[in-house]
């Protein structure tokens, strides 16, 4: 390519880039450029006791919170307990929101496209209490000019301050309880991995772990290997859900393993069922008392499923030094070197 062909490319990269910067600020300075009085701008705070939350991203669904007693649950798109410091979250940012703008009087159609004010893209918000609709907004485009909000019944787009987007655009499984259960691993004294080839037990006694793989006491014994297992389960969450799917689809009517870890003083214990593959390498699981299906993650998965060689350490390859030789007296009639045995054959 010549210098000059070079040149004219550059030229009309920048002009293009310039076309852009300047159509971008000419929307903004276009559409509402009066200046704002307070008196123009609706009130988004959200009261305090917010009992019911629905939230629309875009295409993704509905997602429906609720108040039960002092908890808040998830009733759409499934019934499930809710994370409740997720949801505390979002009700604390629906009253950080605050209008210091207005972009747009009244909003066309084709004003309301140029903010993403469009079912596919703009994230819907209704809060209640008691029944009663405290808060609808709609989020649109985030600019240089702020986040883009509509309220329902009024005709302006407005720019609004307190917005924080990756609280309201979670997945529902980002507003689910994840906690599957939890324990303090230094309450467990006992562990037991029940496969379909036989049974892992394992005991604390005072401050000592003792192993059994089918009854038998194992191996070269590693207790620090069961300590590591009993880690991985004391606080075990969930990264997914298997809504809509059987334990006949989870391979959980027929478990790959099942493990209880009991706690010491009869405090308790807790049982957990794994089955097949739900992606990569984690698996679904179900614990004990629920019907919920979950997917966990991989290093709890690995340790339900171990082989005993994870509990073992590992072989003394080549420990010590070779045993010596014996310098057996030759017998007459016997070759030099061969041992002579006992009547019933075995060399010594």
């Amino acid at each position: 390519m010549s210098q000059s062909t070079k040149l004219y490319a550059g030229v009309i990269v920048l002009a293009a880039l310039g076309g852009a910067i300047y159509y971008a600020k000419d929307k903004d300075s276009k559409i509402g450029t009066s200046s704002t009085t307070s008196a123009e701008l609706p009130e988004l705070k959200a009261p305090d006791e917010l009992d019911k939350i629905s939230v629309t991203n875009g295409d993704k669904g509905e997602i429906v919170l609720e108040k039960k007693g002092e908890k808040w649950a998830m009733t759409k798109p499934v019934e499930a307990p809710a994370n409740q410091g997720n949801v505390d979250q979002l009700v604390k940012n629906l009253k950080d929101l605050k209008a210091k703008e207005v972009i747009v009087s009244t909003a066309s159609e084709d004003s309301k496209k140029d903010y993403d004010f469009v079912a596919e893209k703009g994230v819907h918000v209704v809060a209640f209490k008691g029944g009663e609709k405290k808060v609808d907004l709609t989020f649109g485009s985030s600019g240089q000019r702020g986040q883009m909000a509509m309220v329902d019944g009024k005709p302006g787009i407005y720019a609004v301050t307190g917005y924080s987007s990756y609280l309201y655009t979670r997945e529902p499984k980002g507003f689910r309880e994840t906690e599957i259960f939890k324990y303090d691993d230094q309450n467990a004294n006992g562990l037991v991995i029940e496969k379909k080839d036989g049974q892992l037990s394992f005991t604390k006694e005072g401050d000592k772990w003792s192993g059994t793989w089918k009854g038998r006491p194992i191996d070269r014994f590693d207790e620090e290997k069961v300590k590591d297992a009993v880690r991985a389960f004391k606080a075990l969450t969930a990264d997914d859900f298997g809504d809509g799917k059987t334990p006949a689809d989870t391979g959980l009517d027929k478990p790959e393993s099942t493990v209880t870890v009991q706690l010491k003083d009869n405090a308790g214990k807790f049982v957990v069922k794994v089955g097949g593959v739900s992606t990569g390498t984690n698996r679904w699981a179900m614990k004990e008392g629920s019907d919920t299906i979950y997917s966990i993650p991989s290093y709890s998965a690995d340790w339900a499923t171990a082989e005993v060689a994870k509990f073992q350490k590992a072989a003394d390859a080549g420990a010590g030094d070779a045993p010596k030789k014996l310098d057996v007296p030759s017998i007459p009639g016997m070759p030099h070197g061969m041992p002579h045995g006992d009547d019933d054959g075995h060399g010594h």
